[in-house]
């Protein structure tokens, strides 16, 4: 599964870009942000996501998880 990772200053719109696209190609995605502005970033891609796939009958859904990183 491919692995989007987002930080603080990415932007919202082209990580929604690039979640929509894996999704349209892989069915499923992976989102990875460490710290509370990657968090909100990637929440906000989520958002925006959900509004680029609707037409399609897409229902994005994210499924926050916490794991431990070496």
């Amino acid at each position: 599964m491919t692995v989007l990772k987002v930080s603080a200053q990415s932007n919202p719109k082209s990580v929604a870009g690039a979640l929509a696209s894996v999704v349209r190609e892989q069915g499923a995605a992976e989102m990875q942000a460490i710290g509370a502005g990657a968090v909100n970033q990637s929440m906000k891609a989520i958002a925006i996501a959900r509004g680029y796939l609707a037409p399609a009958g897409v229902n994005l859904i994210g499924i926050p998880a916490f794991v431990e990183v070496e």
